[in-house]
């Protein structure tokens, strides 16, 4: 089984801003798998699908992104998900607008969502794709994130989202987290 979780901040007026890229990416893997989001379990809202017979989870929390620690660790629970079958995509500042980073594992920087992620599993022994949204800006970061997403910035993230969402897949149809970094990394 895998569980692929998407972060951002649930309510409509925050759906095109640089936050909630992962749940654009998450959007983006459902289509692919032909899953739709229909079932609310454990704070999040979560589409279910099946790749080569394992089943796969993908989940955006309800909780808002600072407390999405608490929708990963009870799916985990749940569902007794293996720590090398989890993956979370978010957006990152720290990242030029535009690019992906894939890690099998890492800190949680500067993302409150991941750091409660981390302090709700225990580790940061888990994979985790992160898409660019860092971009000089006189805003506060936190202004800046939740700040609807300007045309000309969308031409960048694009194909980055859409990167993100194959890299997923790429994921949980068995395809090693290395190899799936070395295929996204840099473009």
């Amino acid at each position: 089984m895998y569980l692929v979780v998407g972060l951002g901040n649930p309510e409509k007026k925050y759906f095109n801003t640089p936050h909630n890229m992962g749940f654009v990416a998450a959007d983006g893997l459902a289509t692919k798998l032909g899953a739709e989001f229909n079932k609310a379990e454990c704070k999040a809202v979560t589409a279910h699908g099946k790749v080569n017979g394992v089943k796969v989870i993908i989940a955006k929390p309800v909780t808002y992104m600072n407390l999405s620690g608490e929708a990963v660790g009870e799916l985990i629970r749940k569902y007794k998900v293996e720590k090398g079958n989890l993956i979370v995509v978010y957006d990152d500042a720290d990242i030029p607008l535009g690019k992906l980073r894939i890690r099998a594992q890492g800190s949680a920087g500067s993302h409150n969502g991941m750091k409660n992620i981390v302090q709700h599993l225990g580790t940061e022994d888990f994979a985790r794709v992160r898409i660019g949204i860092g971009k000089d800006t006189q805003m506060a970061r936190i202004d800046y994130v939740l700040s609807q997403i300007p045309d000309e910035d969308k031409a960048l993230l694009n194909p980055a989202l859409a990167d993100a969402a194959d890299a997923l897949n790429d994921f949980v149809h068995g395809v090693a987290i290395d190899q799936v970094m070395q295929k996204y990394n840099g473009k």
